[in-house]
């Protein structure tokens, strides 16, 4: 179909329609500018497409320059470190890192009790994946290091591959620690291995998945289960490890029991123990066990990447810089990677000490430095001041640092009241969480959240839209009161993209807000259009019948009988096709250059069948909420397209993306029925050209074939 003149109509069937259109031109802001359908738009020109110039020869000339820039790239420090502003940051960065190294210290000896080992192990996760971020990641405030959700997430995998000793002798318990040391170094190689190569090939994007409720929820949950497990220190309780789903049922039981029954009534206090001086040297992974790590490790890799890229775009966003994503990934995977070739475990960063080294005047990566340096000295030298620190001290200053964790508890409301898909996201990752650990429960709580974003996309807001005064704009007609339905035309729309999950809810939508029963008339059509084939039969059948008892060789009376019968049948035949003729519908030619109406097949409009006509001769599908097509939405539009013509409703598409079109002619959408004349660049386009032109018909009769 092509675009009309808006001179005026040609007959005065025509004539209320196109004096519709010709008010809603006037009345139209853009009234000198043409219709636009798809094929006009495309008439207007496209960019053509750059160049092409040798690569390989552009490659050689500025390969210098290219590896320079990769180097910047992946090593920021060599970007930032000569601009440092000495004068203004150096003094906040001094006092900052002392701050957080104050922090770190304790928290490393703690956390290296979350994650199964002996407290000098935390220490070590302090000063190597510290001052390896200080070269490589790009966020100027948050602290890396050891964090409680990744020591216990580390400690589920160690005390699972590394269980208790049998008895309290020391052989036992040095051999354990030995284990559990060599499982968490090789889980760090591994999460390290994970991260950088998700960050070399930009797959930043993964942590989106993880929602802000995901994330809480699940820190939350990982929350309690840091605060009951450090419950056995405080109290002096020495009890059998679990690990795996309901493992923190276990626990808590075993306390209660011990608690209850008063096993034991008096304890002796558990204290660090011995700390090496200096540094260890450095010891290859265990390849052996990267089948049995492969899981968690790329487990806990998104799930330190997520908690350190969501406080980096915090203070990002704070102070006025950008954080890259891609790069975070990779200087955690080598944080992690190069820390685990010296005995260090898996980390990420920690909020309170990020905040701390905020709030203290930290403005750099220099505080991260500062913090490590300070941990290095007490590697050296002073360790063995903590070797009589009960290790009650740690379990208590793990609790304390779960304050804000355990604040988050109070999401609850506040999700309540804002948005309860998002509370109930929280609530299955932290229900999931607890009963069935950290690891299955971050599978369960992803696979949860995909699934709500699927059946909230199959249950969009459909609408039908009306015109608001005097303007070119179209909206909700149950919503807006001055928004008026144009007579004669439907406008749909959908909130969501239509895609193989909703096209039939989108379907059923359209023809329930249209008010028509279209199946229904489309069934009774075919029945009657099926009756009229079987009695034109049947006369053709009796016709022939009468002839061949003419052509017997019977007596004259008989012939001349016969003769006047089937005289008498024509004759009434002719009859009752003129009279179907005359109560047919006449249907306006829809081509551009407005060639001189067509009438329907004999007898097989609505009207002539005695069938209720629609209110309207033209339905418009706003498709402005489309963002991609896929193989079943394309068979559910030709369907549309079809059901509504067997009805005599013309069906036109408005305000598709350039995305979109091009998917549409790569799935073969258009054809000689469904042409880009019936794609307008907005619905105001599509509904003045519906208005003039109020029941169009192809050139040719060829028809849609519903798949």
């Amino acid at each position: 179909m092509g675009l009309a003149d808006a001179s005026g109509p040609r007959d005065t069937q025509a004539l209320l329609s196109a004096t519709q259109a010709m008010d809603l031109r006037r009345r139209d802001y853009h009234m000198e500018r043409p219709l636009l359908n798809q094929e006009h738009l495309e008439e207007l020109g496209r960019w053509g497409s750059a160049p092409r110039t040798h690569q390989w020869r552009t490659w050689l000339q500025c390969s210098r320059a290219r590896a320079y820039a990769l180097l910047l790239q992946h090593l920021p420090v060599l970007v930032w470190l000569p601009r440092y502003p000495v004068r203004d940051w150096l003094l906040g960065d001094l006092l900052s890192g002392l701050s957080v190294a104050i922090m770190q210290l304790p928290q490393g000896l703690a956390y290296a009790l979350l994650a199964g080992l002996p407290p000098v192990f935390g220490l070590y996760s302090s000063f190597y994946p510290v001052f390896i971020y200080f070269l490589f990641g790009t966020s100027r405030h948050i602290s890396v290091g050891t964090f409680a959700v990744m020591s216990v997430m580390v400690g589920s995998v160690t005390e699972s591959l590394a269980p208790q000793a049998l008895n309290d002798s020391m052989i036992n318990e040095t051999a354990r620690d030995a284990a559990r040391v060599q499982v968490a170094s090789t889980l760090s190689v591994l999460v390290g291995l994970f991260q950088v190569g998700l960050g070399l090939i930009h797959f930043g994007f993964v942590v989106t998945y993880l929602s802000e409720p995901l994330v809480r929820g699940y820190t939350t949950a990982a929350a309690v289960q840091v605060f009951v497990s450090q419950l056995k220190y405080v109290f002096g309780l020495h009890l059998s490890s679990h690990s795996g789903p309901l493992s923190l049922i276990y626990l808590i039981g075993a306390t209660g029991i011990s608690y209850g029954m008063g096993l034991k009534h008096r304890f002796e206090v558990d204290v660090v123990g011995n700390i090496p001086a200096g540094l260890v040297p450095p010891v290859a992974p265990n390849t052996q066990l990267f089948s049995k790590l492969v899981g968690s490790a790329f487990t806990i890799a998104v799930v330190g990447f997520a908690i350190a890229i969501s406080l980096g775009k915090i203070f990002a966003l704070r102070h006025g810089y950008r954080v890259d994503s891609n790069q975070e990934l990779v200087a955690l995977g080598l944080s992690n990677l190069i820390g685990g070739i010296f005995q260090c475990f898996p980390v990420s960063c920690s909020m309170s000490r990020s905040l701390v080294q905020e709030s203290t005047g930290g403005n750099s990566q220099v505080a991260g430095a500062i913090s490590s340096l300070f941990i290095l000295l007490i590697i050296v030298k002073l360790g063995e001041l903590f070797h009589d620190l009960p290790k009650a001290v740690l379990a208590a200053i793990i609790i304390v640092n779960l304050k804000g964790m355990l604040r988050q508890l109070s999401d609850m409301r506040s999700l309540w009241k804002a948005n309860r898909a998002d509370l109930l996201i929280w609530l299955v990752t932290f229900t999931a969480t607890i009963l069935l650990n950290l690891d299955l429960g971050l599978v369960v709580a992803v696979i949860f959240s995909l699934l709500l974003v699927v059946v909230r996309t199959q249950m969009p807001h459909y609408s039908v839209l009306g015109q608001v005064p005097d303007t070119d704009i179209y909206r909700d007609v149950a919503e807006y009161s001055e928004a008026k339905e144009v007579r004669g035309v439907k406008v749909f729309r959908s909130s969501a993209t239509v895609y193989f999950a909703n096209a039939e809810f989108y379907s059923d939508a359209l023809k329930q807000r249209c008010g028509v029963d279209v199946d229904f008339l489309i069934s009774q059509k075919k029945k009657l259009l099926k009756k009229q084939e079987q009695l034109k039969l049947k006369q053709l059948q009796k016709e022939e019948k009468l002839r061949k008892q003419a052509a017997s060789p019977k007596g004259a009376s008989v012939s001349i009988n016969v003769n006047t019968s089937l005289e008498d049948m024509r004759s009434n035949n002719v009859e009752d096709c003129k009279m179907m003729v005359s109560s047919g519908d006449k249907m306006e030619d829809a081509t551009a250059n407005g060639q001189e109406d067509s009438k329907a097949p004999d007898g097989s409009t609505l009207k002539a069948l005695g069938l209720p006509q629609p209110d309207f001769h033209s339905l418009i599908l706003d498709l402005g909420a489309l963002s991609f097509v896929d193989t079943v939405c394309l068979k559910s539009l030709k369907n549309i397209f079809h059901d509504f013509r067997e009805i005599e409703v013309e069906v036109y598409m408005a305000a598709c993306h350039s995305p979109v079109v091009s998917q549409l002619e790569a799935g073969h959408f258009f054809d000689a029925s469904i042409t880009k004349k019936h794609l307008f660049a907005s619905v105001h386009d599509a509904v003045t050209f519906a208005l003039q032109h109020p029941r169009p018909v192809p050139d040719s009769p060829v028809s849609v074939t519903r798949l």
